[in-house]
């Protein structure tokens, strides 16, 4: 040791801890690189050799296995930096830079730390006092070049893998479903049961064009995916869960599946704080594409096929809102409207009408955008009619391949889904042999073991109990949705399609599908009539004017007919006489009610109809009050002479409320009875015109 690395170390350094800092980048390296760690270890005889006690010198060997490009997962490495701020370290030794870190971050935060708590640092060449500007420049050198080190080691590495990416002989992990042979070939995976649950994945997709309805088909016929477990214990073993959305997608975007060999398709990229994010790219970033490198599950058209429909539906919920998967609503041209006046897409809305869902299209973009008006809303209904009524024109000579595919599809479901229950089954039945055949095979005199196997034989013959009950179960269901009736009922209907288009049985998501087949898109345009303009695949086009349909308090309105009807009747009835007479009758409210009284009344009222009280006073009849006025008599008289049939009364409602007939001047029978003990005199004035 020289004199000027000897005067570097002084008492102060001596009375704190030395700490050696030992560290491999692989546990690879760990068990054939001894003499690298040899080496590292025997700096602890430096240590020793510069005045530290053999007891004040502390060993941090807790990081090994792990790489220097981060302190983010290196604890040992932050317990010395925290040791080295909190003063309690003279000297921090490692075998090389690199060992500490092979980050300029890293390695320059480190410096700054033993520069402010006047911390010495030593490795295999010498010693260093970061407090010296000499030292601390050799330092920065040294940590520049690990940095360096590090990016050459790595670029000879990633440049050999890129090597044999570009060529397709890379070895990378494969999707659940293909696997490498012995010669390190991609085939499919030997279990029938993996491959029929991945073809049954892109035939409900081809099937439906959704992967949120392909995950609702798996739960609804109860079906379970495989994976492959990446990690723990059960790295590399097959497992099954029940089918979710995100999974669906990564098969689908998977050109694995199509027999493409593909490297580069997502970057890396690494947080402050240590995470790593993977980014998507698109196709022609990608480092390599070899279609056709392997057997798939699907050809590579169908795999572009999907990919340009996954591409629509997440348009259809971006700012185009291009047509997307056709959906549960009763919209018919969901995704297909485009308004004539703006040339946006149009949005569905939908409202209830007397108990049935009924959608109007909607321009609502300007509205949104700048707060103003909608720019044009059109019923829906009554577009709907006219496009399903084209469509029956057009596809009726195709109406028997429809009705045959229709039915072969859901033979084809059904079979799959079959099919791939009774997977499950044998799984399970292999999983309780297996059992049994490890249960067996035990000494039976090890009870420890014995117990153990025996339970996991219950538990495999449970499994096996409740799948085949499922199994059963998902069978009869199955049987009885698809009958020979049901099958005769499709026959049938495939020479007459309007009546596959109307039969309430068949699902409005399917009337959407055989739309989206023919029609490309639809421009709506509401003047005093709609207007629509009907663009087909093929780039035909067609035009059709339908009338606006009446507004709902027009469907409201009372029939013409009825409203005459009551009309006449209220010359004779009451409210509640007319309504038992308008029902006798057989006429109905426009809301197709039977009439009451209160019916009566606001239908009257609404259409200014006069009522039977207006009736008859306008026939000159009074009331009891009116009537006793004028004679010069009591009320009560009025109705005593009613009674005795001296005066004609008529009912004017159903109150019972009644007017009279004014009498006859100089009727001898009123004559007769001025003086009768029942005339009352009204000490009031006189009644207009004078005393009969």
């Amino acid at each position: 040791m020289s004199e000027q690395t000897a005067a570097k170390v002084t008492g102060a350094h001596l009375t704190r801890t030395a700490y050696l800092y030992v560290r491999q980048s692989t546990l690879r390296q760990v068990l054939t690189n001894t003499e690298s760690a040899r080496r590292q270890y025997a700096l602890r005889q430096k240590a020793i050799a510069f005045g530290w006690a053999a007891d004040r010198i502390v060993t941090i060997d807790c990081d090994q296995g792990q790489s220097g490009a981060s302190a983010a997962d290196r604890e040992g490495f932050q317990r010395l930096v925290t040791e080295v701020g909190m003063g309690r370290a003279g000297i921090v030794l490692g075998l090389e830079v690199s060992r500490l870190a092979r980050n300029n971050a890293d390695w320059h935060r480190l410096l700054e730390i033993c520069a402010m708590s006047a911390t010495l640092i030593c490795d295999e060449d010498g010693l260093y006092d970061p407090t010296d500007f000499n030292d601390r420049l050799l330092l920065g050198l040294k940590g520049t070049m690990s940095e360096a080190e590090l990016h050459f080691i790595r670029a000879r590495l990633v440049g050999g893998q890129l090597s044999k990416a570009r060529r397709g002989e890379l070895r990378v992990p494969l999707p659940v479903g293909l696997i490498y042979d012995p010669a390190d070939n991609v085939v499919l995976d030997p279990d029938t049961g993996v491959q029929q649950a991945i073809r049954h994945v892109f035939t409900l997709f081809a099937r439906t064009g959704s992967a949120r309805a392909v995950v609702q088909q798996f739960n609804a016929d109860e079906l379970v995916f495989p994976v492959r477990v990446r990690t723990g214990a059960h790295k590399g073993e097959l497992a099954w869960m029940p089918l979710t959305h995100w999974r669906v997608l990564r098969t689908l975007h998977n050109p694995r599946y199509a027999g493409a060999f593909a490297y580069g398709r997502r970057r890396e990229r690494v947080a402050a704080d240590g995470t790593k994010t993977f980014d998507t790219l698109p196709r022609e970033q990608w480092i390599a594409l070899i279609p056709d490198a392997h057997p798939g599950y699907i050809d590579w058209e169908q795999f572009e096929t999907n990919q340009r429909l996954l591409s629509a539906n997440a348009a259809a919920r971006g700012e185009d809102r291009a047509a997307g998967p056709a959906r549960e609503g009763t919209a018919l041209l969901q995704g297909l409207a485009v308004c004539a006046k703006c040339g946006n897409r149009m949005t569905v809305r939908y409202h209830t009408r007397r108990g049935v869902e009924v959608p109007d299209y909607e321009c609502l973009r300007a509205c949104i955008r700048d707060g103003g008006r909608r720019c044009q809303g059109v019923p829906g209904a009554t577009v709907d009619a006219a496009i399903g009524k084209l469509l029956l024109d057009t596809v009726t000579p195709l109406a028997l391949e429809v009705a045959l595919t229709v039915q072969t599809e859901l033979e084809t479901r059904a079979a799959d889904a079959d099919a791939l229950r009774r997977g499950q089954v044998e799984r399970a039945r292999h999983r309780a042999d297996l059992a049994r055949r490890r249960y067996l095979a035990v000494d039976p005199d090890n009870r420890l073991v014995a117990d153990s196997l025996e339970a996991d034989w219950n538990d495999a013959l449970r499994t096996l109990g409740t799948a085949r009950e499922d199994y059963e179960r998902a069978s009869a269901a199955a049987a009885t949705a698809l009958t020979d009736e049901v099958k005769a009922k499709i026959r049938s209907l495939a020479t007459d399609f309007p009546a596959l288009w109307a039969n309430p049985d068949t699902p409005q998501r399917d009337r959407k599908r055989m739309v989206r087949l023919l029609v490309a898109d639809v421009t709506l345009h509401k003047t005093d009539r709609i207007h629509l303009h009907v663009r087909f695949r093929g780039g035909q086009t067609h035009s059709l004017t339908v009338a606006i349909p009446p507004k709902a308090w027009q469907l409201r309105q009372t029939h013409p007919d009825t409203l005459a009807a009551l009309d006449l009747l209220l010359d004779t009835c009451t409210d509640a006489e007319a309504a038992d007479a308008l029902n006798a009758a057989g006429h109905r409210s426009g809301e197709g009610k039977p009439f009451t009284a209160r019916i009566v009344l606001h239908v009257r009222r609404s259409n200014n109809l006069p009522s039977h009280a207006d009736r008859l006073r306008a026939t000159g009849l009074l009331t009891n009050t009116e009537l006793a006025t004028r004679i010069g008599v009591h009320p009560s008289t009025i109705k005593s002479w009613t009674h005795a049939g001296i005066l004609n009364s008529h009912k004017a409602n159903d109150k019972n409320v009644r007017l009279y007939e004014p009498p006859t001047p100089g009727d001898p029978r009123l004559t007769a009875r001025q003086g009768s003990p029942l005339r009352k005199r009204v000490p009031t004035q006189p009644a207009p015109g004078g005393a009969l």
